[in-house]
């Protein structure tokens, strides 16, 4: 089933084909100028040119055509020919009805796609920090929201779990407990089922050995062979890293958790290592592959290019892949054990050229086909209230959780007081979730922003505890009508402009959700949930509606009501905001 717009179109494409105006596509855009029209349609213009008319003369014609049925309350031509369209009242009616019937009406798909997702990026060993708060959140909506259009989509956690950081953890145990048997290369028995290490002795450790690295040369060459020598696959070492990564990794699950961000896949740089032999032969066989002073690289510049884009270095001179590498094996494993229509990486924008490196290797390898879209999605950096990264007390980059906490504890304070224990502080966590995720959500994925802990967990304004406020207020009413054995399954009358404004705005959501998927960013969705939002507000705050008399205005204005709470809900979900009981 196609969308109100959708079938608004295709019902002028028809009626413009009854009078002679063939088009490919006819387009319904939202009014810039509501006074004048609902939607508006822009082809006269086109049309004009193509059967050498003046726009005016065919846009009358077209209106004359369209408006014999009575869809429309008004349609009016603008300018040299914008025709603008409102919609009559029994059609906004049956639009509210159906959606009444089917909340889904505006998420249908015809060519739904496989696409596979890469936003995560979390180093093991390493604690989550705020650098890693946008590509969850950016990706986890995009995911949700992919899904929600009929698609199917795969996100992987993708950990780093490969590289010199857990060299450098495993060298600052191996000092610390040389006695390990780990560290015993004649060691023939079996070792320890259980870790030598804790998560919090992993948040010490790498600090503490990265910034030793930093000062000691030669700790950092100690490192560089520990590295080597456990990607080597020495079993001591790989014994000890399976430890690291099973205590590292189940503590950011616990942490993405907590912040509604989910993957389908936990595979790490490690998983995509494994294919590097078996690619590298295939590059090698394609005669893509060149010497470069004892290195091993793929030319990947274009002719046309209006920038320098260098080489992809596929081996080192000393032997090693490299991380561009690494990500080109994972491209490959992904074609090879899914092979999506779509694969979209998620990270901040200075990774640009490294993805436009791997991405043009892929397709001059052939390693994807010519209809696979690769995508990377570059977003903008969070800062702090004062513009500046967010950093603890000591000067240190503040973890992903010590934003969590600080924004629960400006949220408990927004809770009513009758609420305590367990409840509270589990309504807390939703409600600081939803703060953190709207305000990271607002700007445009590509803006950078301030985040300030008590601007965005008010209850009034446009944050989420806002919207979550008068999403739980919807369903307060909705309960108590039923409470009350009112009954309402219908819309069938408008009282006001504020409800005609507010079906209006359900009329935009499909238009905002091709949007949002197309620029990849969920601003339009979050400034879209905060106007029919207000707009709810608005017309609750006017309406008394558990006392009305008149009882087919009273079904009508719960029925409506339903409409906005179920679709608040949805969008909420998409942005991985969960609604608590009440707050």
């Amino acid at each position: 089933m196609k969308s109100f717009i959708e079938n608004e179109e295709k019902y002028i494409k028809e009626k413009m084909a009854e009078c002679g105006f063939e088009v490919e596509e006819v387009t319904l855009n939202i009014s810039s100028r509501p006074e004048f029209g609902d939607y508006q349609y822009n082809g006269a213009m086109a049309l004009a040119k193509k059967y050498g008319k003046n726009p005016r003369e065919i846009a009358t014609e077209i209106v004359e055509c369209i408006k014999k049925d009575n869809k429309y309350k008004d349609i009016n031509i603008a300018g040299p020919g914008f025709i603008n369209i409102t919609f009559s009242d029994e059609e906004l009616i049956k639009h509210v009805n159906d959606l009444n019937e089917n909340i889904n009406l505006n998420y249908q798909t015809e060519n739904p796609k496989k696409i596979f997702m890469d936003y995560g990026g979390a180093n093991v060993a390493k604690a989550l920090h705020v650098g890693h708060l946008r590509s969850a959140n950016i990706g986890e909506a995009l995911k949700r929201l992919a899904v929600s259009l009929g698609n199917e989509a795969i996100a992987d956690a993708h950990l780093g779990d490969w590289g010199r950081p857990i060299g450098l953890v495993m060298l600052e145990i191996k000092k610390r407990n040389p006695e390990l048997p780990y560290f015993d290369e004649s060691f023939e028995g079996e070792y320890p089922e259980v870790s030598p290490v804790t998560n919090d002795d992993l948040m010490e450790l790498y600090p503490y050995a990265s910034n030793k690295a930093k000062e000691d040369e030669s700790y950092m060459e100690e490192a560089r062979v520990i590295t080597a020598k456990f990607q080597d696959g020495d079993k001591g070492l790989m014994a000890l890293w399976h430890h690291i990564m099973n205590v590292s990794k189940t503590d950011i699950k616990r942490i993405y958790d907590r912040l509604n961000t989910t993957f389908e896949v936990w595979e790490g740089e490690s998983d995509g290592n494994k294919y590097i032999p078996e690619m590298i032969e295939y590059l090698e066989e394609k005669n893509i592959v060149e010497d470069s002073q004892g290195a091993r690289i793929i030319t990947v510049a274009e002719s046309n290019d209006d920038h320098e884009v260098p080489p992809l270095l596929l081996v080192k001179s000393n032997g090693s892949a490299s991380y561009e590498t690494t990500d080109l094996a994972c491209i490959w494993e992904r074609m090879k054990l899914f092979n999506p229509n779509e694969i979209w990486y998620l990270t901040d924008a200075r990774q640009a050229l490294h993805f436009e490196q791997v991405f043009r290797a892929a397709r001059k390898s052939e390693i994807v086909n010519e209809n696979t879209k690769l995508e990377f999605i570059p977003f903008g950096t969070m800062n702090g209230a004062d513009g500046k990264p967010f950093k603890t007390r000591d000067g240190g980059v503040m973890t992903l959780e010590a934003l969590l906490d600080l924004a629960k504890l400006e949220c408990e304070k927004k809770i009513l007081p009758n609420i305590t224990g367990e409840e509270r502080d589990s309504i807390a966590g939703l409600v600081s979730v939803a703060a953190v995720k709207y305000a990271d959500l607002i700007p445009f994925r590509l803006t950078d922003y301030n985040f300030d802990p008590v601007k965005f967990s008010d209850l009034q304004g446009k944050t989420g505890p806002y919207l979550l406020y008068s999403t739980i207020r919807m369903k307060s009413l909705l309960k108590k009508a039923e409470e009350a054995n009112i009954e309402y399954s219908t819309f069938t009358t408008m009282n006001s402009s504020i409800e005609r404004d507010i079906i209006i705005c359900m009329l935009n959501l499909r238009s905002v959700l091709t949007k949002s998927i197309n620029t990849k960013s969920l601003n339009d969705i979050t400034e879209y949930l905060y106007k029919i939002t207000n707009l709810y507000n608005n017309f609750y705050s006017n309406n008394h509606v558990l006392t009305e008399e008149n009882k087919e205005l009273q079904a009508s204005w719960l029925t409506l009501t339903k409409v906005v709470y179920e679709n608040n809900l949805k969008l909420l979900n998409i942005l991985g905001i969960e609604v608590p009981e009440r707050m």
